[in-house]
Formats: C-alpha cells, sequence, structure tokens
C-alpha cells in the first residue's frame, strides 16, 4: 500500500507547546492542507496512522499543522521526521503536458528514431524548462522537458520519445 502513497510534507519537529508540528513542503499546492481532515503519517519507525487533521497554517515558507490527540511538544515530538501522505486519487489535477516528477521517473527515454538514451532518474528545475536526468550506466544527459524536445510522453507506459536538437547528447 505505502508504494502507492505520495508525500506532500515532512515534518520536521514540534512548533510551540501546544502540538503543532512544523513541517516541509513537498507539493507545490499547500492549499491543499486546508481541505483534508484526515491524512496518512508515516513515522520515522515506518508505523502507518490515520490522524485527523484539525487546522494547518502557513508558516515562513511551511506549514504548520496541528493534529487532533498531539496537545503538547512532547506528543507532537512522536511526529518528528514523520511524512505526511495523500492517496493517488487526491493528486491535485494537471493541466495538459504538466506532469508530477514521480510520474516521470523511470520513464524510459528514447529517440524517434529507436536510439534508447536511458531511463529518468529526476528533473532539476533551474530555468524556463524543467531538466530531465536521464542515466544509460554511468553517462547522464540533461533533456529539457520542452514539447519541442520531447515530442511523445506517456507516463502511464514509462515512455518519452525525444527529438533532441544536434549536439545535445554529445554534451
Amino acid at each position: 500500500m505505502d508504494d502507492d502513497l505520495i508525500s506532500v510534507a515532512h515534518i520536521a519537529r514540534p512548533q510551540g507547546i501546544r502540538g503543532e508540528v512544523i513541517a516541509d513542503l513537498l507539493t507545490d499546492f499547500p492549499e491543499r492542507f486546508s481541505k483534508l481532515n484526515a491524512v496518512l503519517v508515516k513515522k520515522a519507525n515506518g508505523e502507518l496512522a490515520t490522524l485527523q487533521l484539525q487546522h494547518s497554517r502557513p508558516h515562513k515558507g511551511r506549514i504548520l499543522l496541528k493534529f487532533a490527540g498531539f496537545d503538547d511538544m512532547n506528543s507532537a515530538e512522536s511526529l518528528r521526521d514523520a511524512r505526511v501522505l495523500i492517496t493517488a486519487d487526491q493528486l491535485v489535477k494537471l493541466p495538459k503536458d504538466s506532469y508530477y516528477e514521480f510520474d516521470l521517473a523511470d520513464c524510459e527515454v528514447e529517440t524517434a528514431d529507436g536510439q534508447i538514451i536511458g531511463k529518468v532518474t529526476g528533473v532539476q528545475r533551474f530555468g524556463a524548462a524543467p531538466l530531465l536526468v536521464v542515466k544509460d550506466g554511468a553517462r547522464e544527459y540533461l533533456i529539457p522537458l520542452a514539447s519541442a524536445i520531447c515530442t511523445e510522453v506517456n507516463v502511464a507506459q514509462k515512455r518519452i520519445v525525444v527529438d533532441p536538437p544536434e549536439g545535445l547528447l554529445d554534451l
């Protein structure tokens, strides 16, 4: 079951004395927390629990969360390093030609003529277009995730077809 869950926050530590915790956001949609009543939390020891989310609020680029039954700093301490998880059906629907990074991971990348380049191992975000990190053994390629280059992206089949400009694969 854990393979079907998506991390949306990482609890860093307790915040204050009333049981709140401060968490690093792992989502581009922090507003989702205001709509959640119950969430799955995977504690650092691997224990998976469903917790009732009483409230949430943004705090200095992070989010403060308050769970029912965690009413003081000591009980909140047990949530340190836990991950807040959601199921795939709770994901925000993305616009056409937008993808979740975890959907791109492990996609096989090939050219239109069938030359296998490698598999996506990550995504880097530095400029106008995200860069797919594609590895083939010891070789690593950075390929812009732009429609002019990535002509076909099929995350269901884990396949990306690219039309790289001359020299891109020689870098």
